[in-house]
C-alpha cells in the first residue's frame, strides 16, 4: 500500500534516543530545552517564547485557556479544519463561528474571516492547510485592525513562511504538530509560540499543573523546603519529554532535507497530472511564499466521482484522504449544515489528497498519478 502520511527515522533518531537512555534522565529536562531552543531559532524567535509540549491538539486548548475564552465569546475559524481547534473552543463554553475558506487555497481569505466576524468575536483560529501559509498577511491585520486575538494553528506549515516570516509567527500565539503524520515527528508531540512575555511565562506554569517551579531540584537550592506546592492556577501536564525531544532535534536538522524531497514530488505530480482530464492540481504558490507540502490535494468534478476514485485508488494500493471534512456540519458545534459556506462544501466535495511523504521514491510517484489517471477516467 502507498501510504498517503509515513515518518522518516532511522539511525540519527535512534542513536539519540540511546543517548537519553544512557543518561537515564527520561522526563522533561536539557534535552528538551534544547530542542525549544532549536526551534526557536528556526523560528526566528526567543527560546522563552517557545515551548515544546505532548501534542499540537494540546496547544490549542491551552491556547484558548490563555485567551481566557468562554461563554458570551465568539471564536472564528475556518469550517475546512481539524476537529481540535473546533473542541478546543467549543470545551470553552465560547461559540465557534465558521468561515469559508477560498475552494482552491482551501485557506480562508481575510475577506471570509472578516463576513464572520461579529461583535463578540474574542479570537480567530487559522489553519495552514496543507502548509500552504495562505491569506495570513491579510488576516493577521485584519485581527490587528479590529483588537482580535489571532491564534494560527501551524500544525502543517513546519517549514512554511511568507517572505521570510515564519508561518506560525503573524499572530498572538501558535501551534505546530509533530505526530507521526506530520513532516517533522517525535511520536507524539507539539511546539507552543506565545508572542506576549508574559502570557509566554503562564503558559509555561499551566503546561505543568501550574507549578511556578517545576523541579524539586531546581527547588532545592533555594528552598528549605522544596516539596511545598505553589500552585496559584489550575493546570495540567502537557510538557514534552527527553526522549521525544531528541528525535525532535535529529528531525529538525533532517528537515530541509525532508521538505525539499517533498516539493520535488509535489512539483512531479504537477507535471504527471498537467492537461489530465477532469483532474484540477494545487494552486500555485503565491510569489514570496513557501510550503511544507505536507498536502498535495487534486480536485475531481463531483463527490460522486470523488468517492468513486477514492475507492478504486484503494483497491489498487494506493490510500488517497480527505482532511479536513467540514465542521460546519459536526453537531456537537450547535452547527448549521446549511450554512452559506459554498467554498467550504465545493471543496469537501471534490478534494482528494494524494500520498505525499519523503518516502515515496519516482516510481511511486508515477504509479499514483497513473491510477488517478486511470481511475478519474474511468468514472467520468
Amino acid at each position: 500500500m502507498i501510504n498517503v502520511f509515513q515518518p522518516s527515522l532511522g539511525e540519527e533518531e535512534l542513536a539519540a534516543v540511546a543517548e537519553v537512555f544512557a543518561d537515564n534522565w527520561l522526563g522533561h529536562g536539557p534535552r528538551t530545552q534544547k530542542f525549544e531552543a532549536e526551534f526557536a531559532a528556526h523560528l526566528g524567535v526567543d527560546p522563552r517564547h517557545v515551548l515544546f509540549i505532548n501534542s499540537a491538539t494540546a496547544g490549542l486548548f491551552l491556547a484558548t485557556e490563555l485567551l481566557g475564552l468562554g461563554p458570551g465569546d465568539d471564536v472564528v475559524l475556518p469550517s475546512m479544519s481539524f476537529v481540535a481547534a473546533g473542541n478546543a473552543v467549543a470545551a470553552t463554553g465560547a461559540r465557534p463561528v465558521f468561515c469559508d475558506v477560498d475552494p482552491r487555497t482551501l485557506n480562508p481569505t481575510a475577506e471570509d474571516v472578516e463576513r464572520a466576524l461579529t461583535p463578540r468575536t474574542k479570537a480567530v483560529v487559522v489553519l495552514h492547510y496543507g502548509g500552504y501559509p495562505g491569506d495570513i498577511e491579510r488576516v493577521a491585520a485584519l485581527c490587528r485592525d479590529r483588537g482580535v486575538h489571532l491564534v494560527e494553528d501551524a500544525a502543517c506549515a513546519v517549514a512554511s513562511d511568507v517572505r521570510g516570516t515564519r508561518a506560525g509567527t503573524f499572530g498572538d500565539l501558535a501551534m505546530w504538530s509533530f505526530d507521526s503524520m506530520k513532516v517533522l515527528v517525535t511520536g507524539d508531540g507539539g511546539m507552543l509560540y506565545v508572542r506576549d512575555a508574559e502570557l509566554a511565562r503562564t503558559a509555561r506554569t499551566l503546561a505543568y499543573h501550574g507549578l511556578e517551579q517545576s523541579s524539586g531540584f531546581a527547588a532545592a537550592k533555594v528552598s528549605a523546603r522544596w516539596w511545598d506546592l505553589n500552585v496559584r492556577a489550575f493546570g495540567r501536564r502537557v510538557i514534552g519529554n527527553d526522549v521525544t525531544a531528541a528525535i525532535g532535534s535529529v528531525q529538525l536538522r533532517r528537515l530541509p532535507g525532508f521538505t525539499a524531497r517533498r516539493r520535488a514530488i509535489a512539483e512531479t505530480y504537477d507535471r504527471l497530472l498537467a492537461g489530465a482530464d477532469g483532474i484540477t492540481t494545487p494552486p500555485p504558490l503565491p510569489d514570496g511564499h513557501t510550503s511544507s507540502y505536507y498536502f498535495y490535494w487534486v480536485q475531481l468534478e463531483s463527490a460522486r466521482v470523488r468517492d468513486a476514485v477514492a475507492a478504486d485508488l484503494l483497491e489498487r494500493g494506493v490510500y488517497t484522504t480527505l482532511r479536513y471534512p467540514p465542521l460546519h456540519k459536526v453537531p456537537a458545534y450547535g452547527a448549521d449544515a446549511d450554512a452559506d459556506l459554498p467554498g467550504t462544501d465545493r471543496a469537501a466535495d471534490t478534494t482528494l489528497l494524494l500520498p505525499l511523504h519523503q518516502g515515496l521514491d519516482d516510481a511511486d510517484v508515477r504509479t499514483v498519478a497513473g491510477e488517478l489517471r486511470k481511475a478519474v477516467e474511468h468514472r467520468t
